[in-house]
């Protein structure tokens, strides 16, 4: 008998997982893996917003109203073709842009009458304030 003991023990010791068989293993908390994923992803949704308020702050802008140059039109004549309507101080380019290449297609003087256009375009209300008297027509409040 004090054989057969000893054997079972060897027996059961020599492979861990028959000796703590019977030790039930306690089901991992699924409520804290849930809680991982959403502060992960309320972090990397945070990260993304940081870097675009970043960019928007610090990184690369166009000339504001009272610079030296503004865009003033474009067309596009092709797939990746586009002619540009630049405005540098008293004189108008017209600029072709393409994949890698811009070249001044055209220069001329800046006409005359294009202030008294910009002021009277300058006076017409937002599209913010076009929407709200729309929206005031149409019986909202």
């Amino acid at each position: 008998m004090i054989f057969v003991q000893r054997f079972l023990s060897g027996f059961i010791f020599s492979f861990p997982s028959l000796a703590f068989a019977s030790v039930a293993a306690a089901p991992a908390p699924v409520f804290g893996g849930l809680v991982q994923v959403i502060l992960a992803l309320v972090l990397v949704i945070a990260a993304i917003a940081g870097s675009a308020w970043l960019m928007r702050r610090f990184g690369p802008t166009q000339m504001g109203p009272g610079s030296a140059m503004r865009v003033l039109g474009g067309v596009m004549i092709g797939q990746r073709e586009r002619l540009v309507l630049v405005e540098v101080g008293d004189t108008w380019l017209i600029v072709g842009v393409a994949p890698g290449q811009v070249a001044a297609v055209h220069t001329m003087p800046r006409p005359l009458h294009t202030e008294q256009a910009a002021q009277s375009f300058a006076n017409q209300p937002g599209f913010g304030d076009w929407l709200k008297e729309a929206w005031r027509k149409r019986g909202g409040t």
